[in-house]
């Protein structure tokens, strides 16, 4: 079940990461608002990479990810109707923290892992 994990956080982390420097307008993720869209992002990334990638501690998981969310915004900076954004990079640690306490709080259910 593992492997299913680590295959599912790679595809979110490249559509993630397509959908952050494309410049084609994609109207499910235009016409909602993008704060909202960053924090369910990683949220999500969060709860995937603790599942696949279990011997990982919480704060390399949450520095991996702080870096990512860096990362995107700094490529953006250099794409044509994208911007750097303090605020984007913030949404995206809300839904790291977000993602840490849903994490702590399935933490009993079999499926989760034991390092929570």
């Amino acid at each position: 079940m593992k492997r299913v994990y680590q295959i599912v956080f790679l595809s979110a982390v490249i559509v993630i990461e397509y959908l952050a420097v494309t410049t084609r307008e994609i109207e499910a993720v235009s016409h909602s608002w993008d704060k909202l869209n960053h924090v369910l992002a990683f949220m999500v990334l969060y709860v995937l990479f603790l599942l696949a990638f279990t011997k990982l501690s919480e704060k390399v998981k949450i520095t991996l990810l702080l870096i990512y969310a860096l990362h995107i915004e700094i490529i953006q900076h250099f794409i044509p109707g994208r911007e750097f954004s303090l605020l984007d990079i913030t949404a995206d640690i809300i839904g790291i923290i977000l993602g840490l306490i849903l994490s702590k709080l399935f933490a009993s259910r079999k499926d989760l892992t034991q390092n929570i």
